[in-house]
């Protein structure tokens, strides 16, 4: 039976970049079985949990060679995928900086969600009440140590529930 969450601890980034390849897999199977959906994933956790550190491997995982860049000062990173064949549209926002939740309303973003493809979504709270439901939420918590942390996956749709079905039997 599908479960909708799950924990991974991860003990070193290596494990945080393994994880993100298993969710980058599973988001290519998904999208290759319907390349006109559409996902909204968020990231959540204090600074310095490494919300971007997995969102850089998992952009990387899903076959972007060139530079991640962190969307701090830009809001949105947007990444053109070529996943079986098909590009899609991955848009990585950090919302950190905002002080307003209409601010991402009002720069034009609203349009990347309905897209094919995903939009990954760092610091969500930031946006609270203005954003589309998420299909996965996401929360990273920091251990001890700095590369420590644990990663809990919540899925809220059932196209979500489908990608991490797919994760936990890798």
């Amino acid at each position: 039976m599908a479960q909708n969450s799950f924990t991974q601890h991860c003990r070193q980034e290596a494990d945080t970049t393994a994880l993100a390849q298993k969710l980058a897999h599973s988001l290519s199977h998904f999208f290759q079985l319907d390349s006109s959906a559409h996902l909204n994933i968020s990231l959540k956790g204090d600074l310095g949990a490494g919300k971007t550190t997995l969102a850089r491997h998992l952009i990387q995982g899903l076959g972007y060679e060139a530079r991640v860049k962190s969307p701090t000062y830009t809001l949105c990173e947007p990444y053109p995928l070529i996943i079986h064949g098909k590009t899609l549209a991955m848009n990585h926002f950090d919302l950190y900086r905002m002080r307003d939740p209409l601010e991402w309303q009002e720069a034009g973003f609203v349009e990347h969600f309905d897209e094919p493809g995903f939009c990954l979504v760092e610091w969500p709270e930031k946006a609270e009440g203005t954003l589309p439901a998420f299909d996965i939420e996401i929360n990273l918590i920091a251990g001890t140590d700095e590369n420590q942390r644990n990663i809990i996956f919540q899925a809220n749709s059932s196209q979500g529930m489908a990608i991490l079905e797919k994760m936990r039997i890798q």
